[in-house]
């Protein structure tokens, strides 16, 4: 769909309206999207760990219309192939994940994994386990209080598992996301006879770090090839990571901005902004911004949770990584560097290797020597 923005007026916008006042962000409803609109737009866009550009794009379009229901106001069940989706499913998610139910990620999408875990927790409250979440169920989890505390159950699970795995890179599956591509080229920056693209560099980092990782032995999959055809959406790039079974997930982006003098980088991961967050995925963001920064001495834009449906999707921890500004001259002239590239999937490789190396034996930023690992891996 295209974006909806200030000054347009309508149905959409109307609906746009009524959530937003629903959700005491906006006083009154009303046919246009103005000031006090956007406003409202950018607060809940902060609020769900959005990008804050004030537009109603698609994804923003579908956390509005999901952010509609609250937990009680429908019967909530499996259901086959249009799972439900909204708020109140993941507010029940959040509540059995802190009781110690294992759902997965609360992703607001009500899939077999909740349904299991519903029926787990009436069957421990003396429920027919039936998988739904009806007025009984509601009864029974307004009642009782959180089983587990001090920590996510989930992500305490997550870290383990990544834990248990061992520090060696061999046979680990990681899912490498080439930002954009096909139709959609991204930021596109002309210079002089030539065009620089996000989506083309960005293919270039992951088919170098594809290179590298698959010589350190890890079996390494590529979201999209180098040509054109339909641009994937960020759900199917969620779906076919979790289709390859995944152990990480990494997405590559240039990013752009009208200011000329923006520059750096910065890694996001998958978090609401109130404390729940993938604590394996935040570590990654850390450690490849760091080793990033350490080795190519671009600005540090810090880690940021987002609840981007690429990281919200994915059941592996998952980062995406924006090396650089393609509209920042400086950037651009590194960026356009080969060898400033490999800089990059070197700090990329070495953030990988220290993630899985226990943390009392993790070692400083910068030091790890990626040829090093190659060799290892070869020989």
């Amino acid at each position: 769909m295209r974006p909806i923005r200030r000054g347009d007026r309508g149905p959409a916008v109307i609906e746009i309206n009524q959530i937003l006042a629903e959700l005491d962000l906006l006083a009154g409803s009303g046919d246009e999207y103005d000031e006090t609109t956007e406003r409202a737009v950018r607060g809940f866009q902060q609020t769900r760990g959005l990008s804050v550009d004030g537009l109603v794009g698609d994804e923003t379009w579908r956390a509005l219309d999901a952010a509609r229901w609250r937990l009680g106001a429908r019967a909530l069940y499996h259901a086959i192939p249009e799972p439900l989706v909204g708020e109140d499913v993941r507010t029940l998610q959040e509540r059995l994940l802190e009781m110690g139910y294992d759902v997965g990620r609360a992703d607001g999408i009500f899939g077999p994994n909740t349904a299991r875990s519903v029926a787990q927790f009436q069957r421990e409250v003396g429920l027919q386990p039936d998988g739904a979440c009806g007025p009984q169920t509601m009864h029974a989890l307004k009642r009782l209080g959180r089983k587990v505390v001090g920590g996510r159950p989930q992500w305490l699970r997550e870290a383990e598992a990544f834990r248990r795995s061992g520090p060696n890179l061999i046979g680990k599956v990681i899912v490498i996301d080439p930002g954009h591509g096909g139709s959609d080229p991204g930021i596109v920056v002309p210079d002089g006879p030539l065009r620089w693209t996000e989506a083309d560099l960005a293919f270039d980092m992951a088919a170098r770090l594809e290179g590298r990782l698959a010589a350190a032995g890890m079996r390494v999959h590529l979201t999209r090839g180098p040509g054109g055809g339909p641009a994937l959406t960020d759900i199917a790039r969620a779906d076919l990571a979790n289709e390859l079974g995944g152990d990480l997930f990494i997405s590559l982006h240039i990013d752009g901005h009208a200011n000329p003098d923006a520059e750096g980088v910065a890694a996001f991961h998958y978090g609401t902004g109130n404390g729940v967050t993938s604590t394996v995925g935040e570590r990654l963001a850390g450690m490849a911004l760091r080793e990033i920064v350490k080795r190519t001495g671009l600005r540090n834009c810090q880690t940021h949770a987002k609840t981007w449906e690429l990281l919200r999707l994915t059941r592996m921890p998952a980062v995406r990584v924006d090396v650089g500004y393609l509209t920042s001259p400086a950037d651009r002239e590194r960026l356009i560097d080969p060898a400033f590239r490999d800089r990059v999937v070197e700090a990329i490789v070495a953030a990988v290797q220290r993630m899985y190396y226990p943390v009392e034996a993790d070692v400083p930023t910068g030091s790890i020597d990626v040829r090093s690992l190659r060799a290892a891996a070869v020989s």
